[in-house]
């Protein structure tokens, strides 16, 4: 028994440990990042024996430890006694590895956790969102009981029209300091926030509203009438469409400094592309304006002439005219002109790609591969919001168009953005094209595979994926490597996994 506070230092507790974990507890202290340190740390000792589980560490922090406090003895578990920064690394830590970790422990460790006397709010939500997880459910709520009230008092308020007080009652209880908060200096500094936001019209639209919304409980200030409302709704659209307005007379100021064969080019084509007309000749030649503009005028070009608004019908006839033109467009230029025609309507499918989209789209990336790739494949995969539509035509792309050294380029800038099982399906169409791989480029991959396990180790697509890895890149599996691989196919839970176990054990070292 140790006379300590209900927070140990660092080497006392380190003591509790073995030498494995040990390093677990110093990572998961580095601050801000000790989650993601912690994982590192979790991989490398994975790599190095495969066989090796968190159960002891998990143990080791559930285990009863005495301390004295206010003269008494008290009985906690070890996780109590470690700072708020490390419990809330270790939540993190575990949502981000619980799939590979015995269910019971980790539950037990969460109602270990809950025995805490220093409650946290985000330590809170961080438990009830891994038992989530872990249970596979969406039962309960991650705001605490008194959240909980706040809210619903907060959402009363806004709905009594006729309720006293009006908005300085929220702040009602709130203290700085141990001295309440005065709400009139919270106005104050709201209002002068403001005023230096906004001049003109609409200053003086705001100075009116904050008139009517005075946190003053005068009871002869009265509330805000219906018609009030409506005309301060009304304000609020007429700003935005002065705002939309005040955009587009911009892109028309920016437009006076085009050249003026620029600016006759302008309506010719946007013709063609509202109406669908059939192109000719003089389309083509209406096109070659794209060959004079320098990066700013392209901007304003593809602006003004709405391409990102262009309809899927017009786009095979517009791309066909464009790779008519000779010379071709340099890389800016084809990189704008992809941007504006093509992002926006890739990232927003919702189901298969139309037939003309998918004809601009090819036969642009096969003219163009690397703006393709820099301005459409990459940023549709960075934002993160790959669905199955993106992903089909992403892999007609990478299969149809793209030369190896494209593929390859493609495949670095995957293994730095969010997966998901869509992504996957590019992943595995990358690597059926059999990619010419460096040590480096495997290695980076291998690492990103074991993080990424855990996270998908019931995924069919995880599982087959690996077994391409396994079959068709056994000349790039160095001991360190296999040692990776081993520790990715432990948190497998597919069918497949006594496969993939037998086809690591036949590449040769």
């Amino acid at each position: 028994m140790c006379d300590l506070s209900p927070v140990m230092d660092l080497k006392a507790l380190l003591q509790r440990f073995d030498g494995r974990s040990r390093f677990l507890v110093h990572a998961l202290h580095l601050g801000a990042t000790g989650a993601n340190n912690a994982q590192t740390v979790f991989n490398k000792q994975r790599r190095c024996d495969p066989d090796f589980t968190l159960t002891p560490f998990l143990e080791t922090l559930c285990q009863q430890e005495a301390y004295v406090r206010e003269d008494s003895l008290v009985l906690k578990p070890l996780v109590c006694l470690f700072s708020e920064d490390f419990k809330r690394n270790l939540l993190c830590f575990l949502h981000l590895i619980h799939p590979g970790l015995p269910k019971d422990s980790v539950l037990h460790l969460l109602q270990c956790l809950t025995q805490d006397d220093r409650e946290n709010q985000w330590a809170c939500a961080l438990i009830k969102q891994l038992l989530r997880d872990i249970e596979g459910t969406k039962k309960g709520t991650l705001l605490t009981s008194n959240c909980t009230e706040t809210l619903k008092s907060l959402c009363a308020r806004f709905r009594d029209a006729n309720a006293k007080g009006r908005w300085a009652s929220c702040f009602e209880g709130l203290k700085t300091e141990g001295k309440e908060t005065d709400v009139s200096v919270l106005y104050q500094k709201k209002r002068k926030s403001d005023n230096m936001d906004h001049d003109g019209d609409a200053h003086e639209d705001r100075q009116s509203k904050r008139v009517k919304m005075d946190f003053s409980p005068n009871k002869e200030q009265e509330r805000l009438t219906e018609e009030e409302e409506h005309k301060m709704r009304a304000t609020q659209q007429n700003q935005s469409a002065a705002s939309v307005s005040q955009a587009h007379s911009d892109l028309l100021g920016s437009s006076k400094n085009l050249p003026d064969h620029m600016k006759a080019a302008i309506p010719v084509i946007k013709e063609l592309l509202d109406t669908e007309s059939e192109w000719d000749e003089s389309s083509v030649s209406a096109l070659k304006v794209f060959h004079e503009c320098d990066p700013d005028e392209v901007e304003v070009l593809c602006s003004l002439l709405c391409l990102s608004e262009a309809s899927e019908q017009s786009l095979p006839q517009f791309c066909s005219c464009l790779l008519e033109l000779s010379p071709d467009l340099s890389h800016s230029t084809a990189s704008a002109v992809i941007t504006h025609l093509l992002l926006h309507k890739i990232v927003s499918l919702a189901e298969p790609a139309s037939r003309c989209l998918v004809t601009a789209v090819t036969s642009l990336c096969t003219r163009y591969p690397r703006p393709t790739c820099q301005a459409l494949i990459e940023p549709v995969l960075r934002k993160g919001q790959t669905g199955s539509a993106q992903a089909e035509l992403l892999c007609r792309l990478v299969v149809d168009c793209l030369e190896p050294h494209h593929r390859l380029l493609v495949f670095r800038t995957i293994l730095g953005v969010f997966w998901n099982e869509s992504v996957l399906s590019v992943i595995h169409a990358l690597l059926d094209s059999k990619l010419d791989l460096s040590e480096e480029d495997f290695s980076v991959f291998t690492d990103q595979l074991c993080s990424q396990s855990p996270h998908f180790s019931k995924s069919m697509k995880f599982a087959k994926m690996l077994l391409s890895v396994l079959t068709k890149y056994q000349s790039h599996v160095n001991p360190a490597c296999h040692h990776t691989l081993s520790s990715c196919l432990s948190f497998n839970e597919t069918f497949l996994k006594k496969s993939l176990q037998a086809a690591l054990k036949r590449i040769s070292l």
